[in-house]
């Protein structure tokens, strides 16, 4: 079954063939990973729940403006692609040995790659691949996780703003996670073919023993606890507070900055 993309904002007719997931005979493709939770053993993979509950704002309350990256996810995003883009550039120049040493290094420093892939409420399917995997692996288990109805329907796996992961891009498809900088752990976006699909007041269509494995996210520390940690901090440091008398570590003020609070 071939996978095809739909990057925002262009028309339904740009679809391409995004993945090809073969069917029952490939083996992880069409439910094995799923009916591991079905043993035993603890499912190889996570399933963590929409934030609720302790928000002021519930998900669904949320307009789809909100999941539009800010001008600091840009400037961000940007960054991180000229970088890659300077590493690619530069690569050719670099020795042979050398690259090949740089690449054993990071695959025993990487040997694993934690993939989590978030749908448009907010749900998160996560699980950890070889980093010598590539793409179509995380394709593969995507669509064994979701409904047998949602199952025909394709879908592309994307990092915001523009960045694609098309199992039918050369470039893509041929490379390793680690490769492709998705190692040690990464979020991938999902968008699906069927607009009805995307929107953030829709719960993702997974299977239903897929669902029922999901819990919540671990709580993030609270920015009160944050501050009190900076704040004690702060007190502690050379046993003083810092903007007392004088300055931590038992520095004294410059003459300049004394005339000046006169």
């Amino acid at each position: 079954m071939s996978e095809s993309s739909n990057v925002p904002n262009e028309q339904p007719a740009s679809f391409e063939a995004a993945a090809t997931v073969e069917g029952s005979s490939t083996s992880g493709g069409t439910g094995d990973d799923v009916r591991e939770s079905d043993s035993n053993e603890p499912p190889a993979f996570k399933v963590y729940k929409p934030t609720s509950g302790s928000s002021s704002i519930l998900p669904t309350d949320l307009p789809d403006s909100y999941f539009e990256p800010t001008a600091l996810d840009l400037k961000l995003a940007q960054s991180q692609l000229s970088s890659r883009t300077q590493a690619l550039t530069n690569a050719p120049l670099q020795l042979r040995t050398t690259r090949e040493a740089a690449e054993k290094a990071k695959k025993e420093r990487w040997p694993n790659t934690k993939i989590r892939v978030r749908f448009t409420d907010r749900t998160q399917l996560e699980k950890v691949f070889p980093s010598t995997d590539k793409i179509k692996s995380i394709y593969a288990f995507v669509r064994s996780s979701l409904r047998e109805d949602v199952k025909p329907i394709k879908f592309i796996l994307y990092q915001p703003p523009h960045r694609d992961l098309k199992v039918s891009d050369l470039k893509v498809k041929n490379l390793t996670l680690a490769e492709l900088e998705l190692a040690p752990s990464s979020v991938l976006l999902v968008r699906f073919e069927d607009e009805s699909l995307n929107g953030s007041d829709v719960p993702a269509p997974l299977a239903s023993n897929v669902l029922a494995l999901a819990e919540s996210l671990p709580a993030p520390p609270s920015q009160e606890d944050d501050s009190s940690s900076a704040s004690q901090s702060a007190t502690n440091k050379g046993g003083k507070t810092l903007g007392s008398g004088s300055a931590a570590g038992g520095k004294k003020i410059p003459k300049w900055l004394k005339i000046g609070k006169k």
